[in-house]
């Protein structure tokens, strides 16, 4: 719709076999990304949230109930259990039940939130927060409507 090339961060994040990067190298592959002269980043990644700010203009920040994204999780992971999601992970990262991941998100309120709230404060750029995906169906609808 924007015209921007979209970037999920998953797809970059991962190696085959849900192998993860080291730390420096992760670093290095999110600078390139946001080296880019024109992006859509897709994605969390706290430890790289910074970076990305410094050269975004716009955030748009889904800050939906736990209970909405356990769902989700839940949801996509039993759906497409043992099943290829290629658009979103590398090659050989087969769907699958991950509790550290489902921990993560279910603390994500009381562990990991604020820090990223404050990382987003100094934030220069146009923000866009939306609690609930109703919200954000609504923005988009307005969107397409701006640029149609």
């Amino acid at each position: 719709m924007t015209g921007l090339t979209l970037i999920h961060l998953d797809r970059h994040y991962w190696l085959p076999g849900w192998k993860k990067p080291k730390n420096d190298e992760w670093s290095k592959i999110v600078s390139e990304l946001v080296s880019r002269p024109t992006w859509i980043i897709d994605g969390n990644y706290s430890n790289t949230l910074e970076l990305r700010l410094t050269k975004a203009d716009t955030l748009i920040h889904l800050d939906y109930p736990t209970w909405l994204c356990v769902w989700r999780v839940l949801f996509r992971t039993f759906n497409g259990l043992a099943c290829n999601r290629d658009e979103e992970f590398a090659s050989g990262c087969k769907e699958r039940f991950n509790w550290e991941f489902l921990r993560y998100v279910i603390l994500y309120r009381h562990e990991t939130r604020k820090k990223d709230m404050d990382k987003m404060v100094g934030f220069s750029g146009q923000v866009y927060r939306f609690t609930s995906p109703s919200a954000l169906a609504t923005f988009i609808k307005a969107l397409k409507i701006q640029n149609a």
